[in-house]
């Protein structure tokens, strides 16, 4: 249990980072794409901010357990774990709430592609992390 915790805040911090940077990337690189956020869909509240910090950490501890839990059945080498169990949880958990997202909710696809292959990194970023620090 100490390894799964361990493991689930140094890989939230490490995707708070991944969270931060890829904000400004989308600002800089995508304006256009940037500027849907303005959209009244958006809730800006400033209370509500933090839960965007808190979220690194609850999707890391939560992918901490699953790798606990499924690391036996990944096969290969570091990056190839890492990717796989990036893939598993994007197309498990992301793109079924991507589709609903899409179906129910005024976003452009371009917008909703942004977020399957942050969450897609966010995956393989966490199996990378979890495969050194809980292999």
């Amino acid at each position: 249990m100490k390894k799964i915790i361990l493991s689930g805040l140094l890989t939230g911090v490490v995707l708070l980072i991944l969270s931060i940077l890829a904000l400004y990337a989308t600002i800089w690189l995508f304006p256009t794409l940037a500027a849907q956020y303005y959209d009244p869909a958006f809730d800006t509240q400033a209370g509500r901010y933090m839960i965007y910090y808190i979220h690194p950490f609850v999707i890391a501890l939560a992918l901490s357990w699953f790798w606990d839990r499924f690391k036996g059945v990944l096969t290969g080498g570091f990056l190839t774990k890492g990717i796989e169990f990036g893939l598993v949880y994007a197309l498990i958990a992301i793109f079924p709430v991507m589709w609903l997202i899409y179906s129910a909710i005024n976003v452009s696809l371009a917008m909703v592609a942004t977020w399957w292959i942050f969450g897609l990194l966010q995956g393989v970023i966490a199996g990378l992390v979890f495969e050194k620090l809980n292999p």
